[in-house]
């Protein structure tokens, strides 16, 4: 019987010789090796045993070196389908949602050089100036999902209305989001993001449309459908475009973390089950606003600036963009808030595009939503584009807020 070197290397089989002309194998060395296999040849006049074993060294290393191995979103999505917690539509839905976060992230990269900083000069619905990379990336996000044949209708912070995708194959996910949000730093580079979240339809959801709406049926089935609770939710996250691109992302099983490696040009699965600390000693608030907000919430902030049983105060961080603060509160712990104010009487944050989702993702993380009073994603939206006051991070920290807001 031949047998290749591969089979006989020296590292797996072990020979003894008693006679000159007679080899066999040492028995007693391998009893602890299972399984053990016995290759068997004769040759007149010799008779050869061989014993070969399991080399435990290279399965070891074997072992080891699988450890190292890239986890790329698209693997991670097809795990997560094999699991049952989403389907094969989601899973499309979220790789075109990938691609959009590579395109914008690509355009942040080489705004300065594309001539893509400065205003626009359009307005949009918010009333808010629209910088050129707004509408590029609104662009770029509604055509990735509209590709995908598996939205039903997209619902952005830029537009009016929500739209009905007339493409779709199948799924009919209702995705709304903010395509970037921050771009009032985008000519200082500092971090920007875009914010995301899916739904299923629903056509049983209410919305306020008035008595005098001049919606057509199209536009006002959207609009019912668009309008439901964070609750509803089937998955959300955030690309955040800084000297990293990171796009967390959550289906309602733990919160995941992906860096986009430019090797690859893939995002690569970097910190599983992300959990919020409990408490932390960072808040991010714009105070230029102090004298504008009630005596609760100023007497909560200068709570936060007397040093406490430990001796030290808690640390004052605001970037001004609601996914750079919200990635380092989620990472570090603490709160971040936008509240309401004698300009803003419900706040600022978009209740449908940002509130909403970060809401889900924190709480997925272990952390709470709040617009100081209820759950966000207990809140049932009644428009749109309607605003919210919102405080989020850990728990310990927007339970206080709540606390003072409560005049507790």
């Amino acid at each position: 019987m031949a047998i290749s070197s591969a089979t006989l290397n020296a590292s797996n089989i072990l020979l003894s010789r008693t006679s000159p002309f007679h080899l066999t194998s040492n028995l007693p060395l391998f009893h602890h090796h299972k399984p053990t296999i016995f290759i068997s040849t004769k040759h007149t006049p010799h008779n050869i045993r061989y014993a070969v074993v399991p080399n435990t060294t290279a399965a070891i290393a074997s072992k080891k070196s699988s450890s190292f191995a890239l986890q790329t979103l698209t693997t991670w999505l097809l795990k997560q389908e094999q699991e049952g917690n989403i389907d094969a539509e989601l899973t499309i839905v979220l790789s075109s949602i990938s691609m959009a976060c590579k395109q914008i992230a690509s355009l942040v990269q080489r705004a300065g050089i594309s001539k893509l900083t400065g205003v626009q000069g359009a307005v949009n619905v918010q009333g808010e100036q629209q910088k050129k990379l707004d509408v590029v990336s609104n662009e770029v996000f509604s055509n990735c999902l509209r590709s995908s044949g598996r939205t039903g209708i997209i619902a952005s912070e830029e537009e009016d209305v929500p739209v009905a995708v007339e493409e779709s194959y199948s799924g009919n996910y209702i995705v709304v989001f903010d395509p970037l949000d921050g771009s009032s730093n985008i000519d200082a580079a500092v971090s920007t993001g875009s914010i995301f979240g899916i739904y299923c339809p629903n056509d049983e959801c209410l919305a306020d449309l008035g008595d005098d709406s001049t919606l057509d049926r199209s536009a006002e089935r959207c609009v019912v459908n668009v309008c439901q609770p964070g609750a509803n939710l089937l998955a959300a996250g955030y690309c955040m475009y800084s000297s990293s691109v990171i796009l967390v992302l959550t289906v309602g099983k733990g919160v995941y973390m992906f860096t986009l490696d430019p090797l690859y040009g893939e995002f690569l699965l970097t910190q599983e089950n992300v959990r919020i600390p409990p408490a932390g000693k960072i808040y991010a608030f714009n105070e230029g606003n102090y004298l504008l907000w009630n005596e609760r919430l100023r007497a909560y902030i200068d709570s936060l600036k007397e040093p406490g049983p430990t001796g030290k105060p808690y640390s004052a961080r605001y970037i001004g963009s609601l996914v750079g603060d919200f990635h380092r509160t989620l990472l570090y712990g603490g709160i971040y808030g936008y509240p309401s104010d004698q300009k803003s009487n419900s706040g600022k944050l978009r209740l449908l595009y940002e509130c909403a989702p970060m809401s889900f993702i924190v709480e997925q993380a272990g952390g709470k939503g709040s617009d100081g009073h209820q759950r966000i994603l207990d809140i049932v939206p009644t428009e749109i584009h309607q605003r919210v006051p919102l405080f989020i991070g850990s728990v310990e920290e927007v339970q206080t807020v709540e606390q003072f807001l409560a005049g507790e």
